[in-house]
């Protein structure tokens, strides 16, 4: 039945039912769209055609039996139904484009590499340094910096979508699939640097991977175990020494461009790590929030483009089916949510 989808196409653009249908031209009323969502009555023809069109979406994407469920999410801020609804839906339509080009091209990924001693129970925040670390070992990451983290949790089977959010930097949420086993998702916003990406992505592994005991705060046992992650603490004593009565800021940015992380993130990682103390920690903020780096655009120094952390394999998987044959390019530029004019162009330029 088409209710579901539909719901879900109007959650995603946002939009009420009056919204829907006068961005329609009033092909059909709002309280007629109302019984299309409720499965009371199912619409002709043109009015499919006019719901597909003022949606955004194909009408085949509108017909089709598709079930996919967002579990676990976790709105770590406040905010309304309706943004919570809409960034779900959002999700959930990118998601299964992500999922339907997979099973054209007969690739089994849906089942993630859990490491093998996951989920890691946290007694206290700092056992997150521990499970940061058993991750590392059993993915075989050793202790080099990680280059490109998105592209490292695809590899582990791991969908990453990249998002405009609003106030939300990402979540990490199960997707139950009818008569198929759960897909795991991280969904990052689009627009921020990639040191706050990146940070933000491994947050949310962090999640994925631990489970805290009762009175564990796993926010912050998140956020130690994505400084852990990103900055294995041998490492980060070799570089910046077992203690330090004070840190300059050239020195956090000559870090930051080997680590990928916010010079915010290196000063509380050598804090947690006892590098400094609480004193040293606080004059750094001090400076930081002189310098506008606290709020913002969040303009640090030796920023790392949005770009560099944005996940590639959906795109590259659709111009893999299009080659093949698998897909044409209308379906092509429909899953990748461009016209046909920027697939071509996108094609020229790649050739």
């Amino acid at each position: 039945m088409i209710g579901t989808r539909l719901k879900l196409a109007r959650a995603s653009s946002g939009l009420s039912l009056r919204d829907l249908a006068e961005r329609m031209g009033n092909v059909v009323s709002a309280q007629a769209i109302g019984k299309y969502e409720r499965n009371e009555d199912m619409p002709g023809s043109r009015a499919l055609m006019a719901l597909a069109t003022a949606l955004g979406v194909s009408e085949s994407y509108l017909l089709s039996d598709e079930e996919l469920t967002l579990e676990g999410v976790d709105f770590r801020k406040k905010r309304t139904a309706k943004e919570e609804a809409t960034i779900e839906a959002q999700t959930l339509q990118l998601l299964e484009r992500y999922l339907a080009v997979e099973d054209m091209l007969g690739l089994k990924s849906v089942e993630w590499e859990q490491p093998r001693s996951a989920p890691y129970p946290l007694h206290d925040v700092r056992d997150a340094e521990d499970a940061a670390r058993s991750v590392r070992e059993e993915w075989g990451l050793g202790h080099d910096p990680v280059p490109k983290l998105a592209e490292l949790l695809e590899e582990r089977g791991i969908k990453v979508l990249s998002i405009d959010l609003e106030d939300i930097d990402g979540l990490a949420a199960r997707v139950m699939r009818k008569e198929r086993d759960a897909a795991r998702v991280i969904v990052v916003r689009k627009d921020i640097w990639s040191e706050r990406k990146r940070f933000t992505l491994a947050h949310e592994l962090g999640h994925m991977v631990m489970t805290p005991t009762a009175g564990v705060d796993d926010e912050s046992a998140a956020n130690r175990f994505a400084g852990a992650f990103l900055m294995p603490a041998d490492v980060v004593r070799a570089e910046v020494g077992a203690q330090r009565s004070a840190i300059s800021i050239g020195e956090l940015v000559a870090i930051k461009e080997r680590f990928g992380v916010s010079v915010q993130a290196i000063a509380y990682r050598c804090l947690d790590l006892g590098i400094i103390d609480r004193k040293a920690f606080s004059f750094l903020f001090k400076e930081f929030t002189k310098r506008g780096w606290r709020k913002k655009p969040f303009e640090e120094p030796a920023r790392i483009p949005p770009e560099y952390e944005e996940p590639k394999r959906f795109e590259r998987l659709c111009y893999r089916a299009l080659a093949e044959g698998v897909i044409g390019e209308s379906r092509a530029a429909e899953m990748l949510g461009i016209t046909l004019q920027a697939l071509d162009k996108r094609l020229a330029e790649a050739a």
